[in-house]
């Protein structure tokens, strides 16, 4: 009965700590970027759809991008390859296919080993025909 009522708590309070991670504590994180979501606003089709995110390494080991992905495949992602040092900046370039007419929403998933190893980036805008 002891092991497992101090097998409840001792789930509780990692489940707790893993939970309590979130945009309020980020600075504490050891992958920070300086923004999770970038408006493009209006492009006329066939416009640049390149944009960068950059992030800083928080923590005192150097954070590995594993695994950079987006939600489609009308968005390309390209990411630093190298180990990041602690306190050193990285950069993840995403380019949108402007051929497509309309608006987008789309997801950009960052993995790594950082303590908050998945990240999600967000792009959007308004394709506009040309005229």
């Amino acid at each position: 009965m002891k092991k497992t009522l101090l097998s409840f708590f001792l789930l509780t309070f990692v489940a707790a700590n893993l939970f309590a991670q979130d945009g309020k504590t980020a600075k504490a994180d050891s992958i920070l970027f300086d923004k999770v979501i970038h408006d493009y606003g209006p492009i006329v089709q066939g416009g640049d759809g390149t944009c960068e995110f950059t992030f800083t390494n928080k923590g005192s080991v150097p954070v590995v991008l594993s695994n950079v992905r987006a939600s489609c495949g009308c968005t390309v992602p390209e990411w630093t390859r190298e180990p990041v040092l602690a306190g050193q900046k990285g950069t993840i370039k995403v380019k949108y296919n402007t051929q497509i007419v309309g608006s987008f929403n789309k997801v950009v998933t960052v993995i790594s080993n950082a303590a908050n190893g998945n990240v999600m980036l967000t792009i959007k805008g308004n394709v506009t025909p040309k005229q």
